[in-house]
């Protein structure tokens, strides 16, 4: 969903010919892997950061699209640093990490270029009378702001609203989720999906790896999403404390063919399965089982699989395969894990892609496979128990045994994420500074939704104040556990 389209209006000649074309390149990715022309190498991350701009009042600010021309401008100057993109409403943006290979002092490099990144929109945004905020939902935000007329200018979001709209034949889409209270709203168009923002971490794997990487961070869904639950507002309602998770899942209730469009199968999901022999098979599930939702034209050669992967766009698993090309050519794999929320401070952003790079290389290579112990149907009711309850939540582990997340979390996960990050050769300073972040929130206990909820436990549910609190303390650069209420 990264690359613009050239129209937003389709024929039914349009999903023929794109169909067509799915088909020709998932036969060529097939040809890829059995030939095994995927790029093969150590690790390599990376990750893309959505963000809030507000006002002055900590409401949503709809000016993307003049902070990206400032923005931009600057950066004519200095053409240094990570790209910056608009998302689906104009009170987002994106901002993408340099890709860096995992070794030595890698983390620290992610994190001062981060550091410089968040300043300079920060100081972006202050001309525009604006501030930038992390956070996976922003307390302020009320239905009335999720209107077309905030969405970005962009046509393949036009596209996406209309497609979605499409396959529902007209139907409203209905938000229903009962957490601490309970909300049910009526929505007439995708933007619903604009209120959750997220921190999505890429590890490139070598093709031969891939599979058991992809499998691993499903194992690791349920830990991630309560360690890194930040999102427990919505419309003022106390709900899930990674509220995100359900939300993003009803604001694209579309699913697979036919009798299958309003079923289990989701365009948004936690999965169907593992992979059994290697990624491969989530693309051929992509084509079998998912009709087509932007059928654009693509000037670009079968080797560029344009059309495969814009595909694989359209469907959000928390956990999903995705091709991308070297400078060279040579296509590779990366695993991208998008169960975290947003925030809640630099530092703790850099600790959560630490903690996840350590823990799904050491548990990739594991023997036996974590998915042999753990089948698939438990890993998924893990983390939708895990996003409601965050660090409250108890799961079922690879022993069998029903224990507290944050117990495993601090007694089991925190010292194999060490041993993935010694392994992959981590500098000991980093590995220290970042895992002892991780450490120190599972130790009080904070993480970014006990914070929000402490904090209106001791000042009342007022959304404005809890943004003007979260933001000044974002702002100072301390980690959430440190932050006081």
């Amino acid at each position: 969903m990264g690359e613009e389209i050239t129209d937003s209006r389709f024929e039914l000649e349009d999903f023929e010919r794109y169909r067509a074309r799915l088909e020709q390149e998932t036969a060529l990715l097939r040809e890829w892997f059995e030939s095994r022309r995927l790029r093969e190498q150590g690790s390599v991350g990376g990750f893309e950061l959505e963000a809030w701009l507000v006002d002055a009042l900590g409401r949503p600010a709809p000016c993307n699209d003049t902070f990206l021309a400032r923005l931009t401008g600057q950066r004519s100057v200095s053409p240094a640093g990570p790209l910056v993109s608009p998302e689906l409403a104009k009170f987002n943006v994106e901002l993408n990490s340099t890709p860096q290979p995992l070794e030595r002092g890698a983390l620290s490099t992610m994190h001062a270029e981060l550091v410089e990144t968040w300043a300079s929109c920060r100081d972006t945004a202050a001309d525009l009378y604006a501030g930038l905020l992390m956070i996976g939902i922003l307390p302020t935000v009320a239905d009335a702001d999720l209107t077309l007329a905030n969405m970005s200018g962009l046509r393949r979001y036009r596209a996406l609203n209309e497609q979605v709209l499409r396959l529902r034949r007209g139907r409203p889409i209905v938000l229903d989720i009962k957490g601490e209270q309970h909300l049910r709203v009526e929505h007439e168009d995708v933007m619903l999906e604009s209120a959750a923002t997220s921190f999505q971490i890429h590890i490139q794997v070598g093709q031969q790896r891939a599979a058991r990487y992809l499998n691993a961070a499903i194992v690791l869904s349920a830990p991630m999403v309560a360690l890194c639950a930040n999102s427990p507002y919505l419309f003022g309602k106390d709900l899930w404390d990674e509220t995100r998770i359900p939300l993003f899942e009803q604001a694209v209730p579309v699913g697979g063919y036919d009798g299958a469009a309003f079923g289990p199968i989701r365009r948004v999901t936690f999965g169907s399965d593992y992979v059994h022999k290697s990624v491969l098979e989530y693309f051929v599930e992509n084509l079998e089982h998912y009709p087509v939702l932007l059928p654009a034209a693509l000037d670009t050669p079968p080797e560029a699989l344009g059309h495969l992967r814009l595909h694989n766009g359209t469907i959000w698993r928390w956990n999903r395969p995705l091709i991308g090309f070297e400078s060279d050519g040579t296509a590779h794999l990366r695993i991208e894990h998008r169960v975290a929320a947003a925030g809640p401070s630099v530092l703790d952003t850099i600790a959560n892609a630490a903690f996840f790079f350590g823990l799904v290389s050491a548990l990739a290579e594991s023997d036996p496979p974590p998915e042999s112990l753990l089948d698939f149907s438990t890993a998924r009711d893990n983390f939708y128990t895990a996003a409601r309850l965050g660090l409250r939540a108890n799961v079922r582990w690879l022993d069998g045994r029903t224990v507290p997340v944050q117990q495993l979390l601090s007694e089991h996960l925190l010292p194999l994420a060490r041993s993935g990050l010694e392994r992959l050769d981590i500098a000991s300073v980093d590995i220290g500074l970042y895992l002892g972040v991780i450490a120190d929130r599972l130790r009080t206990g904070r993480n970014g939704a006990r914070w929000q909820r402490a904090f209106v436990a001791e000042h009342g549910s007022d959304m404005r104040a809890l943004t003007a609190a979260y933001r000044e303390r974002q702002d100072s650069g301390a980690p959430v556990h440190e932050w006081s209420l």
